[in-house]
């Protein structure tokens, strides 16, 4: 019987991956006073919203596995082109009443408008590593082979489902209406990893083994790595939430 090493470079080039080429992940904290109210909007408004828009293809949202107030979401998209596309934008620049109230809410908020450099396996499975990292001066090939080398070998790894390497490009494009309710300006990440699976041990094993900074900085990382555990809240397609797209018009007050 072939060993999983063996079998993942075997599926090399026929593994599932994000659903395009681009992505949008973010990171926030949501205070507990707030949460439910964020997660029916978020669910109920948003999603749906985001998803109404050309070239969204997927949305997921985590939340902190040790219970505290950390969200990770993460879009994918067709291209990085939908990034600045217009009817992107136009959302951007006209918040809903119920976005209003809830955008000042997300507090150190980090937002990366991402390439995707690698990506294997799946993307929605229960539990959730993300990293962000930049890679050492000269470094940048040798990170993105070393860690789609490992991409590759996690897809069939027993309790993972699937790693996936995304690089921040910052679309020329003004500050929105809606970063100007969150008020200081967004952070970014340079490059993003994310490791998910379905058990925790085996996420969280990638984090002390070859995502460890010693291992990352072996590849071609420079320094140490932001490193978050999330578990899986929320994931839906374009078609999921075509029935609520207009749930705007029956928000509460």
């Amino acid at each position: 019987m072939p060993t999983w090493r063996a079998c993942a470079a075997a599926s090399k080039g026929n593994a599932l991956a994000l659903l395009g080429k681009a992505a949008l992940a973010m990171w926030w904290d949501m205070a507990p006073a707030a949460r439910a109210d964020f997660e029916h909007w978020h669910a109920h408004e948003h999603f749906p919203e985001r998803l109404g828009i050309p070239g969204f293809r997927r949305a997921s949202r985590w939340r902190a596995a040790d219970g505290g107030e950390g969200v990770f979401v993460l879009y994918e998209l067709e291209d990085h082109g939908v990034l600045s596309s217009p009817a992107y934008l136009a959302r951007l620049n006209a918040p809903t009443p119920w976005s209003t109230r809830l955008m000042p809410q997300h507090r150190a908020m980090v937002r990366s408008q991402c390439r995707v450099l690698e990506s294997r396996g799946g993307a929605t499975a229960g539990h959730l590593l993300a990293l962000r990292l930049s890679p050492a001066a000269g470094a940048h090939e040798r990170l993105r082979a070393a860690l789609g080398t490992l991409a590759a070998e996690c897809v069939l790894q027993p309790g993972l489902a699937g790693l996936h390497l995304l690089r921040h490009e910052t679309p020329a494009i003004a500050q929105t209406a809606e970063q100007q309710l969150r008020g200081a300006g967004d952070r970014h990440a340079d490059w993003v990893l994310l490791a998910c699976g379905y058990d925790e041990a085996a996420v969280t094993a990638l984090w002390q083994g070859p995502l460890a900074d010693a291992g990352l900085m072996a590849m071609g990382a420079a320094g140490a790595a932001q490193r978050s555990r999330y578990q899986l809240a929320y994931a839906a397609l374009p078609a999921d939430v075509a029935d609520v797209a207009h749930v705007a018009e029956r928000q509460p007050d």
